[in-house]
């Protein structure tokens, strides 16, 4: 079971997200997510989300709340608790062309929803834009296919 953080940065109505597509082998290649990854011995979700950050983008986050916990349970890629965060305040410019992971582009949030994501990002994605209070969800997969979510 691996533990990651994923961060929407907010910036003009816009969220910076990221189009998978640098690694050969990504359980999320093709799909549009925020920044993130997994955690280092020891770390605390702050600090992975804080170092994850800086590694994909080169910004420095100075404002940033902790949202959600989703479960994700695939039969592909095991189980996975994700520490969900928006930030709202940074130091620096986002590398836009430099990002390891993939591309990077500020997104209208008004057209997020149309971007290739997982189905279970649309349901945390609408919870994030309703304004809902920390929460907590399970997302269970087959595959690609989303069978579940509690």
């Amino acid at each position: 079971m691996k533990n990651t953080t994923l961060c929407y940065i907010e910036k003009d109505d816009c969220y910076l997200m990221m189009l998978r597509n640098k690694k050969s082998v990504d359980e999320n290649k093709g799909k549009w997510i925020g920044v993130g990854g997994k955690f280092e011995e020891g770390e605390s979700p702050e600090e992975c989300l804080v170092r994850e950050v800086y590694e994909e983008t080169g910004m420095r986050l100075t404002s940033y709340k902790f949202r959600a916990i989703v479960t994700f349970v695939s039969d592909e890629w095991g189980t996975e608790y994700m520490h969900l965060f928006t930030a709202d305040a940074y130091e620096g410019e986002p590398q836009l062309k430099n990002c390891p992971e993939g591309e990077l582009k500020w997104i209208p949030k008004d057209e997020i929803m149309q971007l290739n994501l997982w189905e279970g990002d649309r349901a945390f994605l609408q919870k994030l834009f309703d304004g809902d209070d920390f929460f907590s969800m399970k997302l269970v997969y087959e595959g690609d296919k989303l069978v579940a979510v509690k």
